[in-house]
C-alpha cells in the first residue's frame, strides 16, 4: 500500500518583508521550498501578473496560492471594490495553475460587502472553480478593550464556509486551541499559515514556528495524520532579521521546523 504523500511547504512572499516578490522567489528557490503563495501589494510586481508569471517561469517555483488584497495597507491595490479583487485573485491563480485563494472576511466597516460574504464565496468558488479559504482572524485590543472588526466574525468555524485557512499566529493573538480549530473544521481545513505567536499581547507576531507558545508541533503533525492533503504555508515576519544572512537562517529553520514535523520531505 502506497503511503500518502506529504504536504507541500511553501513560502508566502509576504516572509521576505520588506524585501520584494522577486526575493521570495528567489530564495523559495536556493532553500528548497515546494512552491509560493503571492501575497498580492507587498509591492507593484505581486500585483502584475506577467511579472509573477515571469519569476514563477525563470525560478521554476510554482505559485500555488495566491493570497487576495485583503490587509489594510492593501485597501486600494486593483481599485476599492472588494469583490473585484476577488475576481481578480481568482483570475492569477486560474492564469499561475494555483487552486486556492486566501481571503479574509470583511472589516466591519465594509458592510455591504460583509452582508453577502459567505454567500458571495461559495457563489465565487462554484462559478471560478477556485478555492476560497477564508481565513481565521482574531479581536483587536487596546488595554482591556476588545473590538470585534470583522463580519460575520473572526472565527470561521461559525461560518458555513466551504474551506478554510488556519492561521497560527492568529490563533495566539485570538487565544484559540489551534488543535481544537482544526479538529472541528474537519475536511474543511484546506489550507494552512505556519507561524507561532506568544499569545501574551495583541500583536499578530508571525515568529518563526518554535519560536512561541503555539503547539505547532503537534498541530502539524495531527492534521497530517487526518489526512490534511493542502498547503502548509511558512508566513513569518523576517522585518527584523536585521540582514538577509539572518532572514535567510529563518527561513530555512521554519522550512526544516515544518518539514520535520510533518514528516513533509521533498518529493
Amino acid at each position: 500500500m502506497t503511503a500518502p504523500s506529504a504536504p507541500r511547504v511553501t513560502l508566502s512572499t509576504s516572509s521576505v518583508y520588506p524585501g520584494t516578490t522577486a526575493n521570495a522567489f528567489e530564495l523559495a528557490d536556493r532553500l528548497g521550498y515546494d512552491g509560493v503563495e503571492v501575497m498580492v501589494g507587498i509591492d507593484d510586481v505581486s500585483a502584475d501578473l506577467n511579472a509573477v508569471r515571469g519569476l514563477r517561469d525563470y525560478h521554476g517555483v510554482p505559485v500555488t496560492s495566491v493570497h487576495a488584497p485583503c490587509l489594510l495597507i492593501t485597501q486600494r491595490v486593483w481599485g476599492t471594490d472588494p469583490w473585484a479583487k476577488l475576481e481578480r485573485s481568482a483570475e492569477m491563480a486560474h492564469a499561475l495553475d494555483a487552486d486556492v485563494v486566501v481571503v479574509h472576511p470583511p472589516f466591519r466597516w465594509q458592510r455591504d460587502y460583509g452582508r453577502r460574504f459567505v454567500e458571495g464565496i461559495a457563489e465565487l468558488e462554484q462559478r471560478t472553480g477556485i478555492d476560497f479559504a477564508v481565513e481565521n482572524m482574531y479581536p483587536w485590543r487596546t488595554g482591556k478593550r476588545e473590538l470585534q472588526a470583522y463580519v460575520p466574525g473572526w472565527d470561521p468555524r461559525e461560518q458555513d464556509y466551504a474551506h478554510v485557512t488556519i492561521d497560527l499566529s492568529h490563533t495566539a493573538t485570538s487565544h484559540s486551541d489551534p488543535l481544537a480549530m482544526a479538529k472541528d473544521l474537519g475536511p474543511r481545513l484546506r489550507h494552512v499559515h505556519v507561524a507561532d505567536g506568544s499569545g501574551t499581547g495583541a500583536k499578530d507576531e508571525h515568529l518563526v514556528p518554535g519560536r512561541g507558545s503555539q503547539p505547532c508541533a503537534d498541530f502539524l503533525a495531527q492534521v497530517v495524520a487526518a489526512g490534511f492533503d493542502g498547503d502548509l504555508v511558512v508566513e513569518v515576519t523576517t522585518r527584523k532579521a536585521g540582514s538577509d544572512a539572518n532572514r535567510e537562517t529563518d527561513l530555512l529553520e521554519a522550512l526544516a521546523f515544518v518539514r520535520l514535523h510533518a514528516d513533509a520531505g521533498p518529493a
